[in-house]
């Protein structure tokens, strides 16, 4: 039996968020919420699980804004600080309810452990540091969470690789510029696509506008949402309005049930 799955969009902005510091950029300027984004994220929940995608520097304040009190686990797309800069901040779930599961490639769990040493030593550990469970995964074989089912779909940003998840008719990309045929054959049925579309111009590691839109074409989803917007993109606004029917701009808060 499958349960209904609410994902909360806890953050949809680029690396440096929305606005960005310093910045004298009109969205930047904005008073419309929906053109305030933290760094990219979600939640996942169905039957009192919950689970994040990516946990960035943001995590504290997201976690506290969505009433997050427990944690069945996190799983990372990949290595960058917008994606994992925030894992000091499970203490409070590790202190409540011990090891917290991580999700990753084992390319991902080396550079934390280079980046976050203090979590990872073994003899002399600071008594305040969280333990994560080091669970590795990789595009080659699906894996369960709490009664579902996840397969990893490996994408290119860049040069380097990034996993997606799929979990039920739900798809979840971000940071992707490339991606395989026998990859994107993972996502077709998907009902729900979340892809990343960083800006109208084109750029060396994300899709921009046009290819995030060609992509969803191909995919084909009964819906899409873009994440993983800087403010290069526009006004949350007006590029709703030049959107085709079931495509949307995702914004900070935004929840949908599959």
């Amino acid at each position: 039996m499958k349960h209904r799955l609410t994902v909360t969009f806890l953050g949809t902005g680029t690396s440096q968020g929305v606005p960005v510091i310093g910045s004298d950029h009109p969205v930047c300027k904005s008073n419309d919420p929906k053109d305030k984004r933290l760094r990219v994220s979600v939640l996942l929940q169905w039957n009192n699980y919950n689970y994040v995608i990516d946990c960035g520097p943001d995590f504290r304040y997201q976690m506290l804004r969505e009433g997050v009190t427990h944690l069945n686990g996190i799983l990372l797309t990949h290595e960058h600080s917008d994606h994992t800069a925030g894992i000091d901040d499970i203490r409070p779930f590790y202190f409540k309810q011990g090891n917290i599961p991580f999700y990753a490639h084992k390319r991902v769990f080396d550079s934390l452990h280079d980046r976050f040493a203090y979590i990872f030593e073994i003899e002399g550990k600071y008594p305040g540091a969280p333990t994560l469970d080091e669970i590795e995964i990789d595009k080659k074989a699906r894996f369960m969470i709490s009664e579902k089912i996840v397969t990893p779909i490996e994408a290119m940003h860049n040069k380097i690789p990034v996993l997606g998840f799929r979990i039920d008719d739900f798809t979840y990309l971000t940071d992707v510029k490339t991606i395989a045929e026998e990859e994107a054959e993972k996502i077709k049925g998907t009902k729900v696509l979340v892809v990343n579309a960083l800006r109208e111009k084109e750029h060396h590691s994300h899709f921009n506008l046009a290819e995030a839109l060609a992509f969803v074409e191909k995919i084909n989803p009964e819906r899409a949402y873009f994440t993983h917007i800087s403010h290069l993109m526009g006004f949350h606004e007006e590029v709703s309005k030049h959107l085709p029917d079931q495509v949307f701009l995702a914004y900070d808060g935004l929840k949908i049930e599959l």
